[in-house]
């Protein structure tokens, strides 16, 4: 059961890791800066996501050591602080987009 599990977070964390470079190279692409900051939020969500991913699999990976506890904590704060700047940006982009 553990195993799966594994095979499950690794493949959420790949498939965030993909998202986020889709949408990173998507924002550097774009013209509009309304479209390039819309795409950048989406991106920090999925490196929150992707953050966050890292720190669970770190979780079942490493047991109790005090650098990996550290490592895991550091990992989720950065993960949701990533989440929430990513969520309020796209909040703030998404009513520039509708009022233009």
């Amino acid at each position: 059961m553990l195993t799966i599990i594994k095979y499950i977070l690794l493949i959420l964390l790949v498939i965030t890791c993909i998202s986020a470079a889709y949408y990173s190279i998507r924002s550097h692409r774009s013209n509009n800066p309304i479209d390039r900051g819309l795409y950048g939020s989406i991106t920090n969500i999925f490196m929150g996501i992707m953050l966050i991913m890292i720190a669970i699999t770190f979780m079942f990976i490493f047991h109790g050591s005090t650098p990996s506890i550290i490592v895991e904590a550091l990992f989720l704060v950065l993960g949701a602080f990533n989440i929430f700047a990513g969520l309020r940006n796209r909040k703030h982009y998404t009513y520039q987009k509708s009022n233009s």
